[in-house]
């Protein structure tokens, strides 16, 4: 068999045919790419044309290894670059190229795919790419469709109305904000609560923020293939569909999603073993189910634990089914959803990942695990507690060039 150079295969370009890797068969090139890991495989389909035509035909799952990225300590010292985990990689970092003048006073307020959603001192909202540096700008935070007015009266004060009532108030507290993007289009949706008032959003081409319909006081949100999954803090979970032009409710119920708060007199006068609900939040699955997961608390020891359930309705009320095991998925409570992990993916199944606090040990990312009920630190990173305090998971997605 004649051996013919490929102009797109490096071993072709140094002129040596007989060793040329994107010669090889595209059922032994699948079964290769199948086996590896999501890193790997990024680097895999850049070899050459060939393999990246072979991985198009790989299911490497779901390409959804989470990542943690880390900011630095202190955004007033104009670092312009943030650093980067993979747990599949546990004892590499991997550091951005500059993120440009804007980064270093903003803050990551949510994720999706590779793309951030920054907040600056302004309040000024727009969406970064991590690896392309792609920048967008969204409309004005007081620029509202609907019954709630905001005016800006100066960088950081807002006049807020309704029929009702006027309120000048010092900065926006955007609750739960969430964001997708289509990596080819630039097709965008943003959403965010309003103070305890409304649920705005925003898609691609609007100049102005809209609110969605007979919803308040966020507590919680999460937005999955084109569906908002809202609970408020009255007890009531929504479904919206978002693939239209205008959101439409799909679903509605009273669930228990309250947070318990405790003052210092009432942890005190309880005894140290007994467990409170803490934080109430959604997470959707692989799959589409939703469930209701309870952050526990033992108030004196600070020790957490977790509760879940499974939510689905029965001739209209709604059903909560415990929930013991997640099978070969693991949750990042964070993002609110459930990735598939296998043994190359550097995480464990069956476990919960989140940040926050556990016991004596502040600021960290931890990890329960369903099964044994026990918990356990995220591997030691170099980076400090600032900087633990403010990570954030994302699935990466890198867009072919």
């Amino acid at each position: 068999m004649e051996n013919k150079h490929n102009p797109n295969c490096h071993e072709c370009l140094r002129g040596d045919a007989s060793s040329c890797w994107s010669d090889l068969p595209q059922d032994l090139l699948i079964s290769v790419l199948e086996r590896l890991g999501f890193t790997d495989f990024q680097r895999a389909k850049s070899v050459c044309s060939s393999w990246y035509a072979a991985s198009r035909n790989v299911l490497s799952k779901n390409n959804q290894i989470p990542w943690l990225i880390l900011f630095p300590e202190d955004n007033n010292n104009n670092s312009s670059s943030c650093t980067l985990f993979n747990p599949e990689e546990k004892h590499k970092l991997y550091k951005t190229d500059d993120l440009g003048v804007k980064f270093p006073k903003s803050v990551c307020i949510a994720t999706y795919g590779s793309w951030l959603l920054m907040q600056d001192p302004r309040y000024n909202l727009y969406l970064l790419n991590l690896f392309t540096h792609e920048r967008i700008d969204l409309p004005p935070v007081e620029s509202q469709l609907g019954t709630i007015k905001v005016e800006r009266v100066l960088d950081n004060w807002f006049l807020a109305s309704d029929d009702h009532y006027t309120s000048k108030v010092k900065g926006i507290t955007m609750r739960s904000p969430v964001i997708w993007i289509d990596e080819k289009t630039k097709d965008y949706v943003v959403l965010w609560g309003l103070w305890n008032c409304s649920v705005v959003y925003a898609k691609k081409g609007d100049t102005s923020w809209n609110q969605v319909p007979e919803i308040s006081s966020c507590l919680h949100m999460v937005y999955k293939d084109h569906k908002l999954y809202f609970s408020s803090s009255k007890n009531i979970f929504t479904i919206f569909d978002f693939s239209g032009e205008i959101p439409q409710q799909t679903f509605q119920c009273v669930m228990q999603l309250f947070r318990f708060v405790l003052g210092h007199r009432r942890r005190s006068a309880r005894p140290s073993n007994e467990w409170f609900v803490d934080e109430t939040k959604l997470v959707v699955t692989v799959a589409g189910d939703v469930f209701k997961v309870q952050r526990m608390i033992r108030p004196r020891s600070g020790i957490i634990s977790f509760r879940v359930y499974k939510v689905y309705s029965s001739l209209g009320i709604p059903k909560y089914e415990p929930v013991d095991s997640l099978g070969d998925e693991a949750m990042l409570l964070d993002l609110g959803v459930t990735v598939l992990v296998n043994e190359v993916d550097g995480l464990h199944r069956n476990s919960i990942y989140f940040s926050g606090s556990h016991g004596k040990k502040k600021k960290d990312i931890f990890i329960f695990n369903l099964e044994t009920r026990k918990m356990k630190s995220l591997q030691k990173l170099d980076c400090s507690s600032v900087q633990l305090s403010r990570a954030r998971w994302f699935l990466p997605s890198f867009t072919p060039t």
